[in-house]
């Protein structure tokens, strides 16, 4: 099984997948560091990809997941996933790939935004990935959490959601 946290920038989804993959010792990608550079450049001026900028970035994602499951490894991945077509390109990589939606309201993720340094993606960006989310559907095999409780309350809710589906124990590491 692969795990893929999405969600709009600032909800939490790299923090949170990372503690999960190492709490789980399971391997992690951050899919902003799949970006080939001239879509770091776009969105570091503001500019919105295009469904066409992000069809090489996904493909790489799925060839990570595939690899990973020609080795039978399950994994952890955090990567915006905002469309069910962008979805569907990631679950190319494994036949089964879960979504972990971390959801909360604009102005808790804005918030956020404006908390943090060091990254390419801008806060007036945020309107533009809101209006794109498409939330999960009832036939798309994941599960949605709420990004109000504090960061470490998410990781416990998320690990033991991950744990349970892989038959782990959640309070131990592999």
């Amino acid at each position: 099984m692969h795990f893929v946290f999405m969600g709009v920038s600032g909800s939490g989804k790299s923090t949170v997948a990372q503690h999960v993959a190492e709490r789980l010792s399971l391997p992690f990608a951050e899919a902003d560091d799949f970006h080939p550079h001239p879509n770091i450049d776009k969105m570091s001026q503001g500019v919105p990809l295009t469904d066409e900028d992000r069809r090489p970035w996904l493909s790489a994602l799925a060839g990570w997941i595939a690899a990973h499951e020609s080795h039978g490894q399950a994994t952890i991945m955090a990567c915006s996933a905002l469309r069910r077509s962008y979805r569907d390109l990631l679950r190319e990589g494994a036949p089964d790939v879960r979504f972990i939606h971390l959801d909360g309201s604009r102005e808790l993720i804005a918030d956020r935004l404006q908390e943090r340094s060091c990254h390419f993606m801008p806060t007036g960006l945020l309107d533009s990935q809101i209006a794109t989310l498409e939330p999960l559907r009832p036939d798309e095999n994941g599960a949605t959490l709420d990004i109000s409780p504090s960061a470490e309350e998410l990781i416990e809710r998320a690990a033991r959601t991950i744990a349970a589906a892989l038959g782990l124990d959640p309070s131990a590491r592999r």
